[in-house]
């Protein structure tokens, strides 16, 4: 998989090889929808409420008597069937987020990497310096570039020229290494890296991967006895959140055998 690295005037500097396990994935429509889903969702202020009968402000006592009168019987003027009265199962501050497991967050990431891949739209510059902070400079770049819509990603430590240059232009994002995310990238045409960027992005898949590897190792080294615990134990966890699934009716037998196991020793 190879990609040129070139500089903003669009000149060829060298080939890199990019990594088959980032930027080589089939994509997967579910995985991104639900990542873009957990991403807005978290972004919402959740600041939306109207007012229960306890909140609005009005007296206690009765509109008017109980018999005579004719009308329905009433019993405050604070009720929901009154006018300027409180609202039923309104909404209320609270926050929209949900969990995702990380897993799926990173397989987002690199899934999305991988379709402005293999659909020609991902580049990579050695670096993005300007001579001066002017969005013109900048505007004349992208203009022979034929960019008008895209996400650069720098390095942690971004360019100073260009941050303050592409402020004023329209369409293009700037985001450092620590802020790439799969909304981001999607929302935009182009998708352009930085070589500090790329380099930063691969330790951070490695360090991923190792911590990984690491959690596999230490199950492996406990006693198999704590081993076949932590599975059983996961099983009826599964088996408690998911009853209906399909899945999970196999799992049951694997349940029946394992407490026939437990009950041997």
């Amino acid at each position: 998989m190879k990609q040129e690295i070139k500089d903003f005037d669009d000149k060829k500097i060298k080939d890199i090889n990019l990594d088959k396990s980032i930027f080589g994935l089939e994509s997967k429509d579910e995985i991104i929808y639900r990542m873009i889903r957990y991403q807005l969702a978290k972004k919402r202020s959740g600041n939306h409420k109207t007012k229960t009968i306890s909140e609005i402000s009005g007296s206690t006592r009765k509109p008017f008597k109980q018999k005579g009168t004719g009308n329905a019987r009433q019993g405050s003027r604070r009720s929901p069937q009154m006018r300027g009265g409180s609202v039923i199962f309104g909404p209320l501050v609270r926050s929209h987020s949900h969990k995702l497991p990380k897993k799926i967050r990173v397989l987002a990431l690199k899934m999305i990497l991988s379709i402005k891949f293999k659909k020609g739209k991902l580049k990579i510059f050695n670096d993005f310096k300007i001579s001066k902070p002017k969005t013109s400079i900048l505007i004349n770049k992208l203009s022979n570039l034929k960019i008008n819509s895209a996400l650069f990603v720098d390095g942690n430590e971004m360019e100073k020229n260009f941050m303050f240059a592409v402020k004023n232009v329209p369409e293009i994002d700037l985001l450092p290494l620590a802020g790439i995310n799969v909304y981001d990238i999607i929302k935009r045409d182009y998708l352009i890296l930085s070589e500090n960027a790329l380099k930063g992005l691969e330790d951070r898949f490695k360090k991923w991967l190792l911590f990984q590897m690491k959690k596999l190792l230490k199950f492996w080294d406990l006693p198999l006895f704590q081993r076949k615990q932590h599975l059983f134990l996961n099983l009826i966890i599964m088996y408690l959140k998911y009853p209906l699934n399909q899945t999970n009716r196999k799992l049951s037998k694997q349940l029946k055998n394992f407490l026939k196991w437990k009950l041997n020793l």
